[in-house]
């Protein structure tokens, strides 16, 4: 059971920061999230505003060359792991991980088809890099805007709202 939770564009990375500000607040025990999209889309700028969410201890960044970062959290027992499963094969090497699932938030870049048997519920944000065009910016590379949709899988996600 699959159900978009919400869609909508950030601007900049300021609000895609904020935005993980906001998730962070849903955010338990057993949580498991897979940030999904392109290269610079802003799967770590997002994951950066979660850890700020969640009060977690140290500079959250992309743990390309390690794949797993736990950070311990400020008044919480529940850490953040940050997983990048870019150079992971399959789901049984995230597995392979020895990551306490059940008692950690997880958040994993690049996940996309990782997932199946680690949870029955999961949140999956996507991120896509959109060209917008308007009066403001016709034409403009620089345009930062990107798409966000998030879906919940599972009953976990069932009533959440963001």
């Amino acid at each position: 059971m699959s159900k978009p939770i919400l869609e909508l564009q950030i601007r900049d990375a300021d609000e895609m920061h904020a935005l993980g500000i906001r998730l962070a607040k849903e955010f338990r025990a057993g949580d498991l999230v897979t940030l999904i999209g392109p290269l610079g889309a802003g799967k770590t700028t997002l994951t950066r505003g979660i850890g700020e969410g969640l009060r977690a201890i140290g500079n959250v960044t992309s743990p390309t060359f390690v794949i797993a970062r736990t950070h311990k959290r400020e008044d919480s027992s529940v850490p953040m792991v940050h997983v990048d499963a870019y150079r992971l094969g399959s789901a049984d090497e995230l597995y392979d991980l020895d990551i306490d699932y059940a008692n950690s938030i997880v958040l994993v870049e690049w996940g996309k088809g990782m997932l199946d048997g680690v949870s029955d519920d999961w949140l999956e944000i996507e991120i896509a890099r959109e060209s917008f065009v308007n009066d403001e910016n016709s034409g403009d590379e620089d345009d930062e805007t990107r798409e966000v949709c998030i879906t919940g899988y599972g009953e976990r996600w069932k009533d959440v709202t963001f």
